[in-house]
């Protein structure tokens, strides 16, 4: 198996295909899709008609904040999240309403656990941006067998262990590199976002894991982010959303 790990897509079409098109040319087998499909981006509807096609082959999927937001919209507010959530949740069509509500917080499969953001109520959308986080998600996980969580929600690309004290602590690691994840340490890693990386840089992100080899290896991909930042512009959607994408912001 080669999972590839992708996590808030936020409805950039763009970015999504680059992501998936490199995975396959790395010889990805297996699909993950970590929260936050939409919200945000141009193109929720052409997003979502990928990720469904993807589980209905087999991908796993859970289900993050923004997806949340687009299913139950807040009808008060100004902020660019509230105002993309009540977009998209005009431009769903039923099937893809249904999908987004009845996806997981959290799947495990094997060793593994996927979530969104922590997996200490993940229904609470905790930010794992530190060691005292990622270990309370750590020990959640912990609770039921898995000894690796994947997940996404803080928009960069961090890596978590627990050392032979029992100490969390952070690695950065480096794009392109592969990382031994051995079993015998707890590992968390943050994958970054496909949709709308905030690191300073534009190229989208993704990971690949090899559950055989117990390798991690987190990737930036270049794509037209500003064909991604014209379809948020004529979808009327506030333009700031199409400027970040050219900050990495």
């Amino acid at each position: 198996m080669k999972l590839a790990l992708l996590s808030d897509l936020h409805a950039n079409l763009q970015a999504l295909e680059a992501c998936l098109a490199d995975a396959r040319d790395r010889g990805a087998t297996h699909y993950a899709f970590l929260g936050d499909l939409v919200g945000y981006g141009g193109d929720p509807a052409a997003v979502l008609d990928i990720v469904m096609d993807l589980a209905r082959q087999g991908a796993w999927v859970v289900r993050g904040n923004h997806d949340d937001a687009a299913i139950a919209p807040l009808q008060t507010g100004d902020r660019a999240d509230l105002a993309g959530a009540a977009w998209t949740a005009a431009r769903l069509a039923p099937a893809q309403r249904d999908f987004l509500s009845q996806l997981p917080l959290v799947v495990r499969h094997d060793f593994f656990l996927l979530v969104h953001a922590s997996a200490r109520e993940p229904q609470r959308w905790e930010y794992v941006q530190d060691t005292a986080i990622a270990a309370a998600s750590l020990g959640a996980a912990g609770d039921g067998g898995a000894t690796h969580v994947f997940g996404g929600h803080v928009h960069e690309q961090r890596l978590f262990f627990q050392g032979a004290v029992g100490k969390v602590m952070a690695f950065e690691p480096t794009a392109g590199v592969p990382v031994p994840l051995p079993r015998h340490r707890l590992w968390l890693a943050t994958v970054g976002s496909v949709g709308q990386p905030r690191d300073g840089r534009t190229e989208a992100m993704y990971a690949l894991f090899d559950p055989g080899l117990l390798q991690l290896t987190f990737l930036r991909v270049p794509y037209d982010h500003q064909a991604a930042a014209q379809a948020i512009l004529q979808a009327g959607l506030p333009e700031a959303n199409a400027k970040r994408l050219a900050q990495g912001l």
